[in-house]
């Protein structure tokens, strides 16, 4: 005589059923969690190429003026011709049209003042910006999350307090004078670090590969050259890094004492499990979510806020080339320089998220 067997109506069958809808459900969390930020962050791009191509169309002034001689502007075929070669003859929103149709095959404008390529520009610029805010942000996490560990093990101890206020003054100081200080100091009068530039007077640019002087010298095996590059970049990402490693001193050791009062870690304890285990294991992988969000933000702010160091240690990047860009109304060049900077933001969020996915589960079940 057969069982009967567990339909759906019976207990047994709804179970079952409701665990294989859950299985179904979750069965590739962490993919439905990737075309989910990547579909946002293609919106976020959208977005940001309008919200830039309008606030660049609403600053005061008028490129014509700005780009051409007097005797340029008195002669109206000359600025006629000026107009319907940037196309500013069109209404706006034919322009933006016509800039996201560029947008979709790599053009980002022919730049008024260099008369290059606007994308041609960013690739001779950015690299300097990246490879400095690189070196910066590498610099905070070792030393901001390390201080932020020790604060907060040591809590309300000697090594904690120097601690805090070292974050404290990171903060505080504004990184266009510690760099002015710190050009003085250091080149001037004490002579220990090299001057201005990317690499020494007398040296050549290694071989472009890409743009970075760091890498493209070990790739080329001209150690002289990365030495030289490594000297340079030392003093300004140490300068630019300063006040991200005073914000995650804080925020680690804000993250890092929540944890710590956790039933699981006191768990951990009673169970006898060593502390560089319970830390590594449990504590540090809990606050990395916070560290993390950290993080990426002060990346993007270093890369879009590198303009003053730029400025004093000469180093040519997207800060000097934005700077020429606005003061001489060169709108391709700002628009493209708006759109890098906002689709790096956009890049790091997107990396976040899914490091959150990664390291907290719960975040790409949710």
């Amino acid at each position: 005589m057969s069982q009967p067997s567990a339909s759906s109506d019976s207990p047994a069958g709804g179970a079952a059923s409701g665990r294989a809808a859950r299985r179904g459900g979750t069965r590739h969390p962490l993919a439905k969690f990737l075309l989910r930020r990547i579909a946002v962050a293609l919106l976020l791009g959208l977005g940001i190429t309008l919200v830039t191509f309008i606030l660049t169309n609403l600053v005061p002034g008028d490129p014509v003026t700005a780009n051409l001689g007097q005797a340029a502007l008195g002669d109206p075929t000359i600025v006629a011709q000026f107009r319907a070669q940037h196309g500013l003859d069109k209404p706006l929103p034919a322009q933006y049209l016509t800039y996201l149709g560029g947008l979709l095959h790599g053009d980002l404008g022919i730049s008024q003042q260099s008369h290059r390529a606007v994308l041609d520009d960013m690739a001779e610029f950015v690299p300097s910006t990246i490879e400095l805010a690189g070196a910066a942000i590498v610099i905070s996490l070792i030393l901001g999350v390390a201080f932020g560990v020790i604060s907060a093990l040591r809590r309300d101890r000697l090594s904690d307090q120097a601690l805090r206020v070292l974050s404290l003054v990171g903060i505080s100081v504004p990184t266009f004078w510690l760099a002015l200080v710190a050009f003085y100091v250091f080149f001037f009068r004490l002579q220990i670090t090299p001057g201005s530039g990317r690499v020494a007077p007398d040296m050549s640019a290694p071989p472009a590969v890409t743009g970075l002087y760091t890498v493209d010298a070990a790739i080329a095996g001209q150690w002289d050259v990365f030495s030289s590059a490594v000297g340079h970049l030392i003093t300004p990402a140490l300068v630019l890094a300063l006040y991200t490693i005073g914000l995650l001193t804080r925020f680690t050791r804000s993250a890092v004492l929540e944890v710590l009062g956790q039933d699981y870690v006191r768990a951990a304890r009673a169970k006898g499990l060593p502390g560089r285990t319970i830390l590594f294991r449990y504590v540090l992988r809990s606050a990395l979510v916070p560290i993390i969000t950290v993080a990426g933000l002060a990346f993007g702010s270093l890369l879009s806020g590198t303009v003053l160091v730029e400025s004093v240690f000469a180093r040519p990047g997207i800060g000097q080339y934005a700077y020429k860009s606005a003061t001489t109304l060169d709108l391709p060049a700002v628009m493209g320089v708006g759109l890098v900077v906002g689709a790096v933001y956009v890049l790091i969020n997107l990396v976040v998220d899914i490091l959150y996915g990664v390291i907290d589960p719960r975040v790409r079940l949710a």
